[in-house]
């Protein structure tokens, strides 16, 4: 047990953000540094009060420090967190590791199976804008899209038992991909962009290409544009995008890029690159209204918005279907949402 909640705690330290001598200050010192050292490093196990006030102080239940559930990431190309300090990708790991923890035990509960079969797998090597082109034709095929809007991708990679996380992260970083357990797909989201849906679409799908595909010999660059392109044919497939804007244009007006927008939940910027990669607008056009763009300064805020929303309540059904079943008790419901037993009851007392 010592064992266990020495990892767990850790874990829960490095998920705040928190140093050794942190934890003590939010415990306004009445624990040591020294003897949160000893808590980490397993030599001594506290007691309830102490327990309690470890909770607090990190924002956890009580049952997150004795969580036998194992979660270990796979790999996570560093380029996904390069832009911020060592200390926030840490958080961003040991959050999406915490979350994974609960889903996972709640599904283990039920018996449920979380085995993938990539739909990709015989795709072959990746290396050009054809290619890409193909696996996303194939994906819509096998998970019956046809060539319609996704309404909701969030929702649909969960149902396709791939596990989506949202995190409360530091502004720079956008998402990341991994196997977590050597089998199970995840990716991961930042949700202070939840004002951006359309952004937050992309970037999922983005990270499906690299959890999907396998790259020839190609550069990181490349790759990342390889990406970037699965991700814009999975939102708006050549057919579609011919039948809205024609086969060949010489221009673009705003107002037909906000209405593609506000349809299939792209960006208008996507929009353009796609007709680009679509042979609709050629090169010259394609530059100019990137011009325009930073002109008009849309880059980051684009003047109209894709009001969708992504979200998946499929965690949220399992764990009151355990409830309802008898399978878990109502602590053991909060536990799994890092909720105390009030608050639990609290949000959800209509049915409890």
């Amino acid at each position: 047990m010592k064992t266990v909640f020495a990892e767990r705690f850790k874990s829960a330290r490095l998920m705040n953000g928190y140093s050794l001598q942190d934890v003590a200050n939010a415990l306004e010192n009445r624990l040591t540094r020294q003897a949160i050292y000893r808590y980490e490093k397993g030599e001594v196990m506290p007691d309830e009060e102490k327990i309690n006030l470890l909770c607090k102080a990190l924002k956890v239940n009580r049952d997150y420090f004795f969580r036998s559930t194992k979660v270990e990431l796979g790999e996570i190309e560093y380029r996904k967190l390069s832009k911020m300090p060592q200390k926030e990708a840490t958080k961003i790991k040991e959050q999406t590791k915490e979350y994974l923890s609960r889903y996972l035990e709640l599904e283990e509960i039920l018996g449920l199976p979380n085995e993938f079969d990539n739909p990709l797998k015989d795709t072959g090597l990746v290396t050009s804008y054809e290619h890409i082109t193909d696996a996303a034709r194939k994906l819509r095929e096998i998970w019956k899209l046809g060539i319609d809007a996704i309404f909701n991708v969030v929702e649909l990679l969960e149902d396709k038992n791939i596990k989506v996380v949202k995190l409360y992260v530091d502004e720079t970083f956008d998402g990341l991909q991994t196997l977590v357990n050597e089998k199970i797909p995840v990716v991961a989201y930042n949700a202070n962009k939840i004002n951006k849906p359309d952004r937050i679409r992309f970037t999922l799908l983005h990270e499906l290409a690299h959890l999907l595909l396998k790259f020839g010999n190609v550069t990181e660059r490349e790759k990342e544009t390889l990406c970037f392109q699965f991700a814009g044919a999975m939102l708006l497939p050549e057919e579609t995008i011919k039948a809205e804007l024609g086969e060949h244009r010489n221009k673009l007006s705003t107002l037909e890029l906000a209405n593609i927008k506000k349809q299939y939940g792209i960006s208008m910027q996507a929009i353009v690159m796609r007709a680009k990669n679509c042979g609709i607008i050629n090169e010259h056009y394609t530059k100019q209204f990137f011009f325009f763009i930073n002109q008009m300064n849309w880059k980051v805020d684009e003047p109209y918005d894709y009001l969708g929303v992504e979200e998946s309540n499929r965690f949220e059904q399992l764990l009151f279907r355990a409830l309802i079943e008898d399978q878990i008790s109502i602590s053991k419901a909060a536990s799994l949402k890092n909720q105390s037993v009030a608050d639990f009851r609290k949000e959800h007392q209509m049915v409890f």
